[in-house]
């Protein structure tokens, strides 16, 4: 009977040290899943974009365009890493403007198009990390 009484105990207690170790796995999981599921701060955004400075080029049809951006990436190192590819980033988007025509740009749907296309041409240069968003920040067509 004693057998019995100590199996019982031991298989008790075994089963409760999985128990509580299975609830442990779980709340651990769900806790690093919320943090990388929440929406950065806006300093945290901040502090993992980079400036993109007026540049002034032709458009497809003749007219010109004054345009800047900010460029908001997903780690402080991509930022790193896109503010020495400036020159390659710059590249991009006159070749993405040379191509549009100022009827294709005016609206907010052919603006929003350019800064998915930008997305995109820089996310294929990027290695340490990549592009979240593209933000037109100063527009003038002409």
């Amino acid at each position: 009977m004693k057998n019995n009484k100590l199996v019982m105990i031991m298989l008790i207690l075994l089963v409760a040290i999985a128990l509580v170790g299975a609830v442990a796995v779980v709340m651990v999981l769900n806790h690093n899943g919320q943090d990388k599921n929440a929406e950065p701060t806006i300093d945290e955004v901040l502090e993992a974009s980079v400036d993109i400075p007026e540049i002034t080029t032709n458009l497809a049809d003749d007219a010109f365009i004054r345009i800047s951006f900010k460029i908001q990436t997903d780690s402080k190192e991509a930022k790193e890493e896109l503010e020495k590819r400036n020159f390659q980033v710059n590249n991009i988007i006159i070749l993405e403007l040379s191509e549009l025509t100022s009827d294709t740009i005016k609206g907010k749907e052919g603006q929003m198009q350019l800064e998915e296309k930008l997305k995109t041409g820089i996310n294929e240069v990027m290695q340490d990390g990549e592009v979240e968003k593209v933000y037109i920040t100063q527009f003038l067509l002409q």
